[in-house]
């Protein structure tokens, strides 16, 4: 593909299979979302940056004014995400795809951002098979309903460096949005299926304004009218869960509810807060005191506004370790869903199909018969010294703790390297997010010299020693992609030695094939 197509802009890879998915129309679309918010987009993460640098965030002690208001309300629900009491997560990809179309899901979160390694062969697949779902050539059984399509784009802070305007890459994200809603936003809107987006990584009132200009823009690009680009923010970072009423109040005509992110959370929290005490990842789960503080903000922030509030993910694995390691794994599913249902939850992420009608029939059994629990609202309100009381989270801070951050960081980049951006580690779904909190406590062991429940003291030597042996383990298992595994080492020692950055995936790209 050349300048000539919409000059400036310029795919600086080979045109895909079918080129019209990179037509010049198409283009002009990305083009225009780079020219108008560029700047913006960058002033934007500039400003994150400089409140980061600041120090770790403080409670507000007086309610803002958007919530203290009581009357505004979120625009109500479209139809087609009334229920959404399982939604199905996975990458972008035909496999997925046709998986996803079969599993009885209520919604289908196909996904650019966590779960997706963004090669530009990736990329051109993504944006072909939500042409072949929105078309109908991937579809489900007969007698299986579709579930409703949602699209995660990546962030804000990514560059697709193979779509260039003046010869700078332009943000991935106006990529993903603009692409799909020049290809597809008039053929979903005609049904009612939005377009349905999810966003990803916001941390500011003003990422959350950028956001519903950005899609204001693409609706006058396609005629569509306003508001008809419906979206649910993952609240998935700490500055994001203090601010999270503010945030829905920016995007209430288009806002389709709030998800409770877990594991890009609690990378949130060590990025923001540095020395806060939280032991080995896995030991904090969703009812850890200052998790719990969370969820029950969420839960009670969407319902008095009048919207959904999603709980996520389940990441464990129902297959690959025999029929009894499946049992318990569909038990901690089904326990898990339980509380979230309880709590008031509108419904649950899974990385699995095989997990979708155990937990379908949780939520039935909780929402007795009802669609969602919007009505079901709470009078408490969580403040902001309980989201931040860390402290609370108790628990070990174990050599195995850190061999399995060590051999999620090692495995899931040498994967991510080449192409597959979601695999099974220890029997759970490890993607993006799991990496990041995974090599962000390393990090922070590393630099505090911790020393763990059985006496041993965090060193680089140790980290080293410990990461040499999951590389010969992965080496000799047959189950870790190899052909990157040397350079997953040396990017797991960057970013747990090196200088701080924002995400790995700021690092891994330029690495990518």
């Amino acid at each position: 593909m050349t300048a000539t197509l919409v000059p400036p802009t310029t795919a600086t890879a080979p045109a895909p299979p079918r080129p019209d998915l990179l037509e010049p129309a198409a283009l002009a679309v990305v083009e225009r979302l780079h020219r108008t918010f560029e700047d913006r987009r960058r002033a934007v993460l500039a400003e994150t940056d400089r409140r980061r640098a600041a120090g770790p965030p403080q409670p507000e002690l007086d309610p803002s004014p958007v919530a203290l208001d009581p009357d505004w309300q979120v625009a109500p629900p479209p139809a087609a995400l009334r229920r959404r009491h399982v939604e199905l997560t996975s990458p972008l990809t035909r496999r997925y795809a046709t998986s996803a179309m079969r599993s009885g899901a209520d919604v289908w979160l196909a996904d650019l951002e966590d779960s997706f390694s963004p090669t530009w062969d990736n990329v051109r697949e993504a944006h072909e098979v939500l042409a072949d779902v929105v078309d109908g050539r991937i579809a489900p059984d007969e007698g299986t309903p579709a579930p409703t399509l949602m699209v995660r784009p990546r962030a804000l802070h990514l560059h697709e460096r193979h779509l260039q305007v003046d010869g700078e890459p332009v943000a991935a994200s106006f990529a993903d949005v603009g692409l799909l809603v020049h290809h597809h936003g008039r053929t979903l809107a005609a049904r009612g299926l939005g377009p349905f987006l999810y966003l990803p990584k916001i941390s500011s009132v003003a990422e959350a304004e950028l956001w519903r200009d950005v899609l204001e823009h693409l609706e006058r690009e396609v005629r569509l009218p306003t508001a008809t680009i419906r979206t649910t923010v993952l609240i998935e970072t700490l500055p994001a869960a203090l601010r999270m009423e503010e945030i829905l109040h920016v995007l209430r005509d288009r806002a389709a509810g709030l998800n409770a992110g877990r594991w890009d959370y609690l990378f949130s929290v060590l990025k923001e807060v540095p020395d806060a005490p939280l032991p080995d990842r896995h030991e904090v789960t969703m009812t850890s005191s200052f998790m719990r503080a969370f969820t029950e903000r969420l839960v009670a922030t969407c319902h008095r506004r009048g919207t959904h509030a999603i709980a996520g993910p389940a990441s464990v694995l129902p297959r690959g370790a025999g029929w009894r390691a499946a049992g318990l794994a569909l038990a901690r599913v089904r326990a898990d869903a339980d509380t979230f249902a309880q709590d008031g939850f509108d419904g649950s992420w899974m990385a699995h199909p095989d997990l979708v009608s155990t937990v379908r029939g949780v939520y039935r059994a909780v929402a007795c018969g009802r669609d969602h629990q919007i009505g079901r609202t709470r009078p408490d309100r969580i403040d902001d010294v309980e989201l931040l009381d860390f402290a609370s989270a108790g628990g070990a801070r174990t050599i195995e703790g850190l061999r399995a951050n060590v051999r999620a960081c090692l495995r899931y980049l040498a994967s991510w390297l080449t192409g597959t951006g979601a695999i099974a580690v220890d029997g759970e779904m490890e993607d993006t997010a799991t990496a990041e909190i995974a090599r962000m406590q390393v990090r922070q062991w590393l630099r505090q010299r911790t020393v763990l429940d059985e006496g041993i003291q965090v060193t680089p030597a140790l980290v080293h020693r410990v990461l040499a042996d999951e590389r010969q383990r992965a080496e000799s298992g047959g189950d870790v992609p190899l052909a990157r595994l040397g350079d997953a080492v040396a990017l797991v020692l960057e970013l747990v030695e090196g200088a701080d950055v924002e995400f790995l995936t700021e690092v891994a790209y330029p690495r990518l094939g």
